[in-house]
């Protein structure tokens, strides 16, 4: 993972409630537990046809979307069954992070886990933001804070592990091994007293 302090981006806005992680990325699509190459399966059902080409009507193929790392989803995003390939879909895709008013529970910990910031917000911060589609924010990790154009400011809360291994670029086999000297002479001396 890379660290991230400060995200910059124009949103997009994906207002549909519910989007569950089958519909982020498919069953049939978890076959690897590898993360390269799921952004192009990312949303597959609704962001093509059956015919392989861009489904016009999905909120993301338009073309004020392209390129906007900042989601705005419709509340309870995430929900379903849990996937890590949900989170590497879409970081893949070029989503680095998801904002809404409810956030699934097992999706939010796995995005975390895997560098995708997934932020919960008050519900009037939501709305106002998914009536503005392809606003410029920056999300202040450290701050804890989102900047909105006009200055204001939008806070959110971070479980301090999961801030802590985003700031750092680790995940939670990577916050171990930095401690691995520690855990190391643990073992020893717990071995010399059994001794």
């Amino acid at each position: 993972m890379r660290p991230i302090t400060r995200l910059h981006s124009r949103t997009a806005v994906l207002a549909d409630e519910n989007i569950d992680t089958d519909r982020i990325i498919p069953a049939r699509f978890l076959t690897t537990t590898t993360r390269d190459g799921l952004g192009k399966l990312c949303f597959h059902d609704w962001r093509y046809r059956a015919d392989g080409s861009d489904n016009p009507a999905f909120p993301l193929n338009q073309p004020q979307a392209q390129g906007c790392s900042i989601l705005v989803a419709g509340r309870n995003f995430g929900c379903g069954s849990s996937r890590e390939h949900a989170p590497w879909a879409l970081l893949d895709y070029g989503i680095q992070a998801v904002l809404c008013s409810e956030i699934a529970d097992i999706f939010r910990g796995n995005a975390l886990k895997n560098g995708l910031l997934a932020i919960a917000l008050e519900e009037a911060e939501h709305q106002w933001l998914l009536r503005h589609p392809g606003i410029e924010l920056s999300i202040d990790v450290r701050g804890q804070f989102i900047a909105l154009p006009d200055g204001g400011r939008i806070p959110f809360r971070l479980e301090p592990f999961a801030r802590h291994c985003l700031l750092n670029g680790i995940d939670q086999l990577g916050y171990l091994l930095q401690h691995a000297d520690a855990i190391t002479d643990y073992e020893r001396q717990h071995q010399e007293l059994a001794a």
